[in-house]
């Protein structure tokens, strides 16, 4: 079987992921940083929540913690980067870049026959105690994306009205 046919799942996930990080940096573009950097929700307790600059660190950073579970689980080698900060929306569209770049190397040996896994105690378990398989892992990957989307989206009203 080629490897194209061995992979035609992942493609699929992968391209999903793309399209939501893709749509979420054609969001950001145009921010300037103190629009980056404005707090909008200063009474929240998350911390990542604060600012459009705390969301796009903290979905950077999780990008990277989806991909390094499901490395760590297939045995393969690569570490999760310290969350960033930054000032522009152009060092976060290159943050998600590489973040894209990074999850598409995760995938380069993994085959779609080991995408889901029935077996709960064969599945990663998360930090926030759920058990996932590879593919599960990736779907949440993606509606992680899409729902800080929406987030920056109705930050980016408040800030226009303020």
């Amino acid at each position: 079987m080629s490897q194209n046919k061995k992979q035609a799942a992942i493609k699929a996930i992968l391209g999903e992921y793309q399209k939501a990080v893709n749509a979420l940096q054609e969001l950001i573009m145009p921010l300037d940083s103190l629009t980056l950097t404005t707090i909008v929700d200063a009474g929240t307790t998350d911390a990542d929540c604060r600012s459009i600059q705390t969301i796009l660190a903290h979905v950077v950073h999780s990008g990277y913690g989806y991909a390094v579970y499901i490395r760590k689980h297939k045995n393969f080698p690569g570490n999760r980067p310290e969350k960033e900060l930054r000032l522009t929306a152009v060092e976060y569209k290159s943050d998600l870049d590489k973040l894209l770049r990074f999850t598409d190397r995760t995938f380069g040996e993994i085959t779609d026959d080991e995408l889901e896994e029935m077996n709960n105690e064969k599945k990663l378990l998360t930090g926030w105690g759920q058990h996932y398989d590879i593919e599960q892992m990736m779907e949440h990957a993606i509606v992680h994306v899409l729902r800080h989307r929406r987030q920056i989206e109705n930050f980016v009203e408040i800030i226009k009205v303020r």
